[in-house]
């Protein structure tokens, strides 16, 4: 019998991250071992989630929440802290298997941390190959780590690549739901309410995800994540508009054969196939039923609709920090509009802003990935706050 396989989750509270949690609490307890778990704030989650899974360690970032956490995890003998330093420490401690599923900047150095362990990385952290993805790879070379993506689109590709033969790939599809404004008109878009674009049709993710699917921002920065995942150029991913979500990736070879991976619209699927991987393991998910679904459509997206896409793919040409100005800028618009400061339309708008006036300076380390994403988040906060 093979040994268990020792594993850290990083966001262990958010969407992913609990979806993780529920697999590992359904496999069979000799097949896993919880080394860490680590969360933004929510200290009583997350020491649940640590007493369900026996883990060593967890830590919570918030400072503030780490009393709270103290308390709910006395008498159990696991260890734990708060801040980034003990982030830092639980990214740190030897694990086979890390989910790196903490959303934004702040995921950066914890990710970092764990490629360092030369472990694999199950990657949901977009971040951590937008922002900062020369870094990023630099540092899964030199450990010797393996990145798997997490990304249902991402994953779909990888599964369509099982069979190596990378040479005669001639370009890549990544499927996009199209969101909850798939339909609605330029006019309409610009009056649409938070409380709407949170109204996703297909899938149950954060609210930060759930927006950039609605303006297909996450599909623009899938588009970076890709070209670096598989060595790819720009005009080598393609993007079709794919209501059902039943077909997540696709991979055209030399021949004219397209491989594809389908499955329902479930994030356990890929978490799950990272998680055992190169093996497979059980999970519970509803599954494809392809009569009942009966009909599946592709639609290419509509620039003038969605310019994040056009802002992405330009960005990822531009090179340098460009991915790395649009993700931060992204991040503060999404949160300013879900806070009601800009309007739905101002989010890309706000991205391209920054993008102008920063340009694309080169990255030679995480400091300057960090210092960049900061001035980004500078000038976005001034662009809002002058809507």
């Amino acid at each position: 019998m093979n040994p268990p396989r020792s594993v850290t989750l990083l966001g262990s509270t958010g969407s992913v991250g609990t979806q993780t949690v529920d697999l590992l609490t359904a496999a069979p307890p000799e097949r896993f071992r919880v080394v860490a778990l680590v969360a933004g704030r929510n200290a009583e989650r997350l020491a649940a989630q640590a007493r369900a899974l026996g883990a060593r360690f967890a830590a919570v970032a918030d400072e503030a929440a780490g009393p709270a956490l103290r308390a709910a995890l006395a008498g159990s003998g696991i260890a734990n802290g708060a801040g980034p330093a003990a982030v830092a420490d639980a990214a740190a401690m030897p694990a086979d298997w890390t989910m790196a599923a903490i959303t934004g900047a702040a995921g950066l150095a914890p990710t970092l941390a764990a490629v360092r362990n030369g472990g694999v990385i199950a990657l949901a952290n977009k971040e951590a190959l937008v922002s900062a993805g020369d870094v990023m790879l630099r540092a899964v070379a030199a450990a010797g780590a393996t990145l798997l993506p997490v990304d249902s689109e991402h994953n779909a590709i990888f599964q369509s690549l099982a069979d190596g033969n990378r040479a005669a790939v001639e370009r890549i599809i990544l499927t996009a739901s199209g969101g909850p404004f798939r339909t609605w008109s330029l006019d309409r878009m610009r009056a649409a309410r938070p409380e709407d674009a949170l109204n996703h049709p297909i899938w149950s993710m954060g609210d930060k995800i759930t927006i950039d699917s609605a303006t297909l921002m996450n599909k623009g920065l899938e588009v970076i994540e890709a070209a670096r995942l598989f060595a790819l150029a720009e005009p080598e991913i393609e993007v079709l508009v794919h209501p059902q979500s039943v077909i997540h990736g696709m991979v055209c070879y030399a021949d004219g054969s397209v491989m594809a991976q389908l499955g329902a619209p479930d994030m356990r699927v890929p978490i799950a196939h990272t998680l055992a991987w190169p093996a497979r393991m059980a999970t519970a998910g509803r599954r494809l039923d392809l009569a009942a679904v009966a009909r599946l459509e592709f639609f290419p997206p509509e620039p003038d609709r969605f310019p994040a896409l056009r802002l992405a793919r330009a960005a990822l040409r531009a090179g340098g920090g460009a991915p790395t100005i649009l993700s931060a800028a992204n991040e503060v618009a999404v949160a300013a509009f879900l806070e009601r400061k800009i309007g739905f339309l101002d989010i890309v708008a706000t991205a391209e802003t920054a993008l102008d006036r920063l340009g694309a300076p080169d990255l030679p380390d995480l400091a300057a990935v960090i210092a960049l994403d900061a001035a980004a988040r500078a000038v976005a906060n001034t662009v809002v706050n002058a809507r």
